[in-house]
């Protein structure tokens, strides 16, 4: 993939875990809600299709990390986006990596990334976005692909369906099609 160089922070962090395979993650949260997204719809030419569409706000927050190079996933769903809810998914992400590896955690600069109380795994090290940049973050074609494909055109009654359609769509996307969604050209494998 790309360059034949890995970032500089991706080659530091080999020299202070000489014994460890660094991956290079990738996290991210987005809302996802009742009243979904419309997406396009095959029809025949001429016609007007329809789609649903629900009237109520009730929101749900999903919380994914990714390592494009294995594909592999860290997902989960809250009620909402704050401290204690990415402590929770940092800790879910330092059981995905295992204490035989150590991951090198790309995210933005959200108020609950950058706290002082936040509590990092030791198997992790933060690295922040640019201001401003969420098109560096992989992620963010995860996202669209997940609503466009399962979470739009759809209907949920409540909280619970909400939190089964996102579990059956984290559940849906296999480590090819995260490998394939969260490709960065610049990074090349590291461990």
């Amino acid at each position: 993939m790309g360059s034949s160089r890995a970032p500089t922070f991706v080659q530091s962090m080999k020299g202070a875990c000489p014994d460890k395979t660094v991956q290079v993650w990738f996290q991210d949260e987005a809302r996802f809600g009742q009243q979904g997204s419309t997406t396009r719809k095959r029809a025949r030419k001429g016609s007007r299709p329809w789609t649903i569409k629900h009237a109520k706000y009730k929101w749900l927050y999903l919380h994914d990390a990714v390592c494009p190079e294995t594909g592999n996933s860290a997902a989960m769903t809250s009620p909402w986006v704050n401290m204690d809810a990415t402590n929770v998914h940092l800790k879910w992400i330092s059981d995905s990596v295992g204490p035989e590896d150590h991951s090198v955690l790309v995210l933005d600069r959200a108020g609950w990334h950058v706290s002082k109380e936040l509590a990092v795994p030791p198997n992790i090290t933060l690295r922040y976005l640019p201001p401003f940049s969420p098109e560096l973050n992989p992620v963010e074609n995860k996202w669209s692909r997940t609503r466009s494909h399962f979470l739009s055109n759809r209907a949920l009654a409540d909280h619970d369906h909400l939190d089964a359609a996102a579990t059956d769509a984290f559940n849906a996307i296999t480590a090819e099609r995260n490998r394939s969604d969260c490709r960065v050209p610049w990074l090349t494998h590291v461990g």
